[in-house]
């Protein structure tokens, strides 16, 4: 999934002065255009990180790409890609019921799951080739790793975080755009 900004909205207000910029007029849109790319992108992260109860410095921020605007390309583009994602990463603690997990920021315990070996609780231990994982038993010696039901592409278009991109883009892309041309602008 991703979210793009162009400058097409805004290049009618402008057309006089990019004009009279002539050759350096792509280098204004360039730099508007990267500059509030990466305030949105401050606000979709924090948002994103709300909105998934994903950490955001582990995980939000190695998520979600970036690609800057450059000449013959004047666009700011955001991607992400992924699946669901495994219910370590929502600051998963063991306890006798299960696993307690955060996804989309609530705490809930997922029944019948476990981190760590053993059958006498006091005794159990932390499997240091399991990383950390939750794991629920599907056989006789047979699990499978528990996912969240979060998948971070689909939470990035909805909801807050979507919001927040196209506030950020509105708010600032005309004031952005106005401050460029006027610096590259004689006199």
């Amino acid at each position: 999934m991703r979210l793009i900004i162009t400058a097409d909205g805004v290049l009618a207000r402008f057309s006089n002065q990019l004009g009279a910029l002539g050759k350096k007029a792509p280098l204004a849109m360039q730099r508007a255009l990267a500059r509030t790319g990466d305030g949105a992108r401050k606000q979709v992260v924090r948002a994103l990180a709300q909105q998934t109860g994903l950490p955001q410095k582990r995980v939000i921020h190695r998520a979600v790409r970036i690609k800057r605007p450059h000449f013959g390309d004047l666009s700011y583009t955001m991607t992400t890609r992924g699946g669901d994602i495994r219910l370590k990463y929502f600051r998963a603690r063991e306890t006798r019921k299960g696993v307690a997990a955060s996804p989309w920021g609530e705490r809930k315990v997922f029944a019948g799951t476990f981190m760590r070996a053993g059958w006498i609780w006091k005794n159990r231990i932390i499997k240091s080739n399991w990383n950390g994982q939750v794991f629920r038993r599907t056989g006789a010696g047979e699990f499978e790793v528990v996912r969240s039901g979060v998948i971070i592409p689909a939470e990035m278009v909805k909801g807050a975080t979507v919001q927040a991109w196209h506030a950020a883009v509105d708010r600032n892309l005309e004031q952005r755009l106005r401050h460029e041309i006027g610096r590259l602008l004689p006199g």
